[in-house]
């Protein structure tokens, strides 16, 4: 693993944190999309959200931000949909909008792996919960007695801000990478119970099907990523920050921000490739 390389700055804490940051994404089939997206717009702007929500033909990924009764009144408005009743936003809070404008798009994938064959909506890879993730790396073994091994789906310079002890990190600069990566690292695998993580689970999700595929069966998911090992259990086993995608910078395990303004995320995140203008 490559050792963390950015100091700790100090927590950012404003006195009062009102504004609700969301994480969520569902892998559900959606082919009204040209519809959906003018819709999603309207309502956010109409909420005075801000954030990005991508739509593509397997799924949802959205990150918003905005006023707490605002925030869950559009997830109520959205579950409404049968297709996005099951959708689970992980909260946190920051005293300014992270955000600076308001996105939805309509893209190939919500994450951008390019392996249109992986479809997590056809069945997801098995999962491990934080509190049962954070027992085995108490004692060192899963309940098999089998070694864990943590791999690190992220992109270097995200893995730099922190990441779980002895993670496995392969230095990707792009989730696309992520494919080769594996098959010139499958040894590091073989004969241990395999645990994929990223920010908030998409990743890990897609990255845990592609190693079933190739016969990895080993493998598991961090459910919900970082962010709810985080929201669950802290930081036990995990050294530094999560770097988040917005003004925020990144978010200690206490889910504080370590900066405090406002950015565009996609305009900066490699893995989701949206064009200004």
């Amino acid at each position: 693993m490559c050792p963390i390389t950015r100091g700790r700055l100090p927590t950012i804490r404003a006195v009062s944190e009102s504004v609700l940051n969301i994480s969520a994404y569902l892998f559900v089939p959606i082919d009204d999309r040209d519809t959906l997206r003018p819709h999603l717009l309207e309502r956010c702007k109409a909420l005075s959200l801000m954030g990005t929500i991508l739509l593509a033909e397997e799924g949802i990924n959205l990150f918003l931000a905005g006023a707490p009764e605002a925030v869950r009144g559009f997830v109520a408005e959205l579950r409404a949909d049968p297709r996005f009743a099951p959708l689970a936003p992980k909260e946190s809070w920051s005293a300014h909008q992270p955000f600076r404008r308001m996105l939805v798009k309509n893209k190939r994938e919500i994450i951008r792996m390019d392996h249109p064959a992986i479809r997590p909506s056809a069945g997801r890879a098995p999962a491990v919960d934080a509190p049962t993730l954070r027992r085995w790396l108490d004692q060192g073994h899963d309940d098999a007695g089998q070694p864990v091994v943590m791999l690190d789906t992220r992109n270097a310079f995200e893995v730099d801000y922190g990441t779980f002890e002895d993670a496995i990190d392969w230095r990707i600069g792009k989730f696309s990478e992520f494919p080769a990566a594996v098959q010139a690292h499958r040894d590091q695998l073989e004969g241990k119970t395999v645990v994929s993580f990223c920010t908030g689970g998409i990743r890990c999700e897609k990255a845990a099907i592609y190693m079933h595929e190739l016969g990895l069966t080993n493998v598991l998911q961090l459910e919900g990523g970082i962010l709810k090992y985080f929201e669950e259990v802290g930081g036990a086993h995990y050294r530094g920050d999560c770097f988040v995608f917005d003004g925020r910078e990144a978010l200690a395990p206490d889910l504080s921000a370590r900066s405090s303004h406002a950015s565009a995320r996609a305009f900066e995140d490699p893995d989701l490739p949206i064009k200004q203008g």
